[in-house]
């Protein structure tokens, strides 16, 4: 008689000492697991379900301000340091892990329309509405002395934007022309100029730090080649261009924000065409700033919310808004990836997390094994229709989901409009009007 039994051998499991791995038997054979793909969808559909639940960005406001927020900067070195300029001349920089304003200088007499940073950080550069460029020390003044800066240059016209360069000492402005200035000089190096509106914005490259690009009143994006001192390129949009920001990995690539409530990705390399168009915004999109990683960038809107798009999708990921938040002017990614700063109308700054259902602090193994499980059973059912309608869902504001209802009915119209014209018109009809009218023309003449 014949008697079916298990038989192991202790030496392929049990282990030698205690700091051995626990050997865990498991055949990889599909026949044997008839329900693992059923078991894998439900819990990526929960995890889908959880991931809205916790959906929670916002962090914190920082007030302090006494007028609306128009600019603001990232410290190159400090995680923990940004600074914001106002409406009133005023400039605030702010520690984010206190969330407490530590300094404040009156430095223009009017608007503050650029705030950056030198590549080192141990200074920074504001221009305003009083026709100067000032120089600050990054540290406070010390005890017994006066608030004042570093160097002040008077200009002859208003500057409307600055950014400074990622390796030398050298910073760029923008107004009527575009003016490269040197640290150490009170009149600027060169002055490059193609057209004759102002300019609203201008950018230095971040990897080919010889290039910069800037946006016109006249509706022009323009690149120029420091090295040369002359433009390179020319692109002209439909509607006017706020700003642009460069892509921090892919030095040919750059995003710009305008004012047909679109963002439009450009390669410098080919500029008659977008690369990509990306579309939610339901007003001018005023700022734009990209993730480090360079797989994201934030835009901010006239319609009182920010976005979040991937590089290489046209829809928004995130929306994030607050009843309080008015037209948000500025937004800033950190350099760490995880937070997001704007700046609005109504006099604040807030911090948001750049992933919503991120948890926050320390997370044990066991949670960040789980958390990164879940992302993959996601990205593996992301095109299932139900896992993809709970992670497209987003509670949008009243004024701006009735603006988008809007927009839905009037392309429903012109669409149905079309299908009714081209449904009731008869085969020929064009052809017979086209020769009836030939026949009237000859009757006149």
């Amino acid at each position: 008689m014949k008697v079916k039994m298990l038989s192991r051998n202790p030496d392929s499991y049990v282990r030698e000492t205690k700091l051995d791995l626990q050997r865990v038997p498991r055949n990889y054979d599909p026949t044997l697991h008839p329900f693992e793909v059923p078991r894998e969808y439900v819990r990526a559909l929960n995890a889908t379900k959880l991931e809205r639940v916790f959906a929670k960005p916002f962090l914190a406001s920082l007030d302090g301000h006494r007028d609306g927020v128009s600019c603001l900067a990232k410290h190159p070195k400090s995680l923990a340091t940004v600074l914001s300029g106002a409406c009133d001349g005023e400039v605030r920089i702010w520690n984010l892990t206190k969330r407490k304003c530590i300094r404040v200088i009156q430095a223009h007499e009017g608007f503050v329309r650029g705030i950056c940073t030198r590549f080192c950080g141990t200074s920074f550069f504001t221009v305003g509405d009083d026709k100067t460029v000032k120089q600050w020390k990054m540290d406070g003044p010390s005890y017994g002395e006066e608030e004042e800066p570093l160097h002040t240059i008077l200009g002859k016209t208003v500057y409307t934007g600055i950014d400074h360069h990622w390796k030398e000492a050298v910073f760029a402005t923008c107004g009527q022309q575009v003016d490269i200035w040197d640290e150490q000089r009170t009149s600027p190096i060169c002055s490059m100029t193609w057209g004759f509106d102002s300019i609203s914005s201008v950018k230095f490259n971040p990897i080919e730090t010889f290039l910069l690009g800037s946006c016109a009143s006249d509706r022009n994006i323009v690149l120029y080649d420091m090295r040369q001192a002359t433009p390179l390129k020319k692109v002209i949009l439909d509607m006017r261009t706020n700003t642009i920001c460069w892509n921090p990995m892919e030095a040919f690539i750059f995003t710009a924000a305008n004012e047909d409530y679109n963002l439009y990705t450009f390669d410098m390399r080919a500029l008659d065409t977008p690369v990509m168009i990306h579309m939610d915004h339901v007003s001018a999109v005023l700022d734009v700033d990209y993730s480090p990683t360079g797989k994201d960038f934030v835009s901010a809107s006239f319609d009182k919310s920010i976005r979040i798009f991937p590089v290489d999708k046209s829809r928004s990921r995130e929306v994030y808004h607050t009843k309080r938040m008015q037209h948000v002017i500025c937004v800033k990614w950190t350099s760490d990836s995880k937070y997001i700063m704007c700046g609005s109308d109504e006099m604040n700054i807030r911090l948001w997390k750049a992933n919503a259902s991120e948890k926050l602090g320390v997370l044990t193994s066991r949670e960040k094994a789980a958390t990164d499980y879940n992302q993959r059973l996601k990205e593996k059912f992301q095109h299932h229709p139900h896992i993809k309608r709970i992670s497209r869902h987003r509670h949008l504001p009243k004024s701006i989901y009735s603006q988008i209802q809007e927009q839905r009915i009037m392309k429903e119209a012109r669409r149905r409009k079309e299908l009714n014209r081209i449904k009731h018109s008869k085969p020929g009809s064009v052809q017979r009007v086209s020769e009836k009218k030939k026949r009237v023309v000859a009757v006149v003449k």
